[in-house]
């Protein structure tokens, strides 16, 4: 099992906000599904990820910024669920078992606009990573684990494709979702042996004078 989210290493990592904005990927050239906001340099990496991709095929950014109310109520009711199925659970089981899928708000680098939900697209749509974008554990049979083996050949290739360009751009995965990468978070900071992060959670307010709406 890989390191999870809700493990003490990454909760101990600080946080040093540097003040960085948020930006408009629209700007930075990236396809996204609508407008979809992150730190600029989660967008400058993207953009030379994006780069480095054959030509006709290209990265598709499904979710940049969420507010923490939306973070919260994603993991709540993710854990609840885990919980259903799980009689008898204890609450730290049902923690754990939850950060595979959704991070807890208090290190989550969504809320940082620090992390990107994203695919690959080419000329006749998105391509084969194996799953859909947010299949759980549960409903993929593991299959989202970036790694995992139960995918086609296709699929393999093409999450080796993605891995390639946005490790070389800087970014982190996060191992049990092959869609989820980031920039700047404690898991960046504790996998790139950073001794801090750079970005941190932005409250209601500050997204509102981030964003150019």
């Amino acid at each position: 099992m890989p390191v999870l989210l809700s493990d003490d290493r990454i909760a101990r990592i600080p946080a040093i906000e540097c003040g960085e904005p948020l930006v408009d990927l629209t700007d930075w050239g990236i396809s996204t599904a609508d407008r979809q906001f992150v730190r600029e340099g989660l967008a400058d990496r993207l953009a030379i990820a994006d780069s480095f991709l054959p030509t006709g095929i290209r990265l598709h950014v499904v979710e940049g910024l969420r507010e923490l109310k939306l973070q919260q109520e994603i993991y709540d009711g993710y854990r609840a669920e885990l919980v259903r199925l799980n009689p008898g659970i204890s609450p730290e089981e049902a923690h754990v078992l939850a950060s595979r899928f959704v991070s807890p708000v208090e290190v989550a680098p969504h809320v940082a606009g620090a992390a990107v939900d994203l695919t690959l697209i080419g000329a006749h749509g998105p391509l084969d990573l194996g799953t859909p974008i947010d299949a759980t554990p549960e409903q993929s049979n593991g299959a989202c684990f970036f790694d995992a083996t139960n995918i086609s050949r296709e699929a393999r290739a093409n999450r080796s494709l993605l891995a390639d360009i946005l490790s070389s751009a800087g970014l982190v995965n996060y191992p049990t979702e092959w869609w989820h990468w980031s920039f700047g978070d404690r898991y960046w900071a504790y996998t790139e042996q950073h001794p801090h992060a750079i970005y941190g959670p932005l409250a209601q307010n500050q997204i509102g004078q981030n964003h150019v709406l």
